[in-house]
């Protein structure tokens, strides 16, 4: 039994560990694995997973493994940053495979990205049909960027010559059942005034309301827990 809460304790502070050095890093390092930070991640599981499953190994081994991963990846940070030159080694570089509307078939067998492979990526970004695409890029950390024709493009407020309308971000009062009240500050809102709009809707408490949303100027966005006979939602 002691054996399995030594696991855990030191899988807790792991865990706690690997949050940090994220924290530090940066969420772009998250969001844009290239192929150093993929080799990175899978050497770091291996040493972690060696070091809780060895009886020798203790919660100093643990850290200081997780340490050098983190001396390593922002030592490379640092140099990908100040020696531009480093990048396409560490981080790789983009790659165009639709040029003007035609296939780079040397580009594509470069980057081991076969047709199949290509039209997953395009239907990721909306886009059903090659001849749909002006530009392609392949970028280092494996996404699709597109470039449409110009007759498969959506048009803006500026092509249709309407005028600029300010644009608002949504923030959320109520998650959950519970009214988040920084929000709330953040908005110049009181809870009285929240209440009096979820009333104005047909509910009669905050705790009947599942998710609220609010933009400027716009009536409050609404999901409940029940409907307006407060009847339980029907699974069917």
């Amino acid at each position: 039994m002691s054996g399995y809460f030594s696991m855990f304790f030191e899988m807790v502070i792991g865990f706690v560990a690997l949050f940090l050095v994220t924290k530090i890093l940066g969420k772009t390092q998250i969001s844009q694995i290239t192929p150093f930070d993929f080799i990175a991640a899978l050497l770091l599981g291996e040493l972690v997973g060696n070091a809780l499953f060895d009886q020798n190994a203790g919660i100093i081994d643990i850290l200081f493994v997780i340490t050098i991963y983190a001396v390593i990846m922002y030592t490379s940070e640092i140099i990908s940053q100040k020696y531009k030159h480093t990048r396409h080694m560490l981080e790789g570089f983009p790659s165009i495979v639709i040029y003007n509307g035609k296939l780079i078939r040397d580009t594509m067998k470069k980057n081991k990205l076969d047709i199949n492979q290509l039209q997953h990526l395009l239907r990721t970004k909306d886009t059903f049909s090659i001849q749909e695409v002006e530009f392609a890029v392949l970028e280092a950390n494996g996404t699709l960027s597109i470039l449409k024709k110009s007759d498969y493009q959506m048009p803006t407020r500026k092509d249709l010559k309407l005028s600029a309308t300010e644009v608002d971000l949504s923030t959320t009062l109520i998650n959950d059942g519970e009214v988040i009240m920084d929000n709330l500050k953040e908005k110049n809102l009181s809870i009285e005034w929240l209440s009096e709009q979820i009333k104005k809707e047909g509910y009669e408490r905050i705790e009947d309301v599942f998710y609220a949303e609010y933009i400027k100027d716009k009536p409050l966005f609404l999901l409940p827990y029940l409907n307006r006979n407060h009847q339980k939602w029907d699974a069917d």
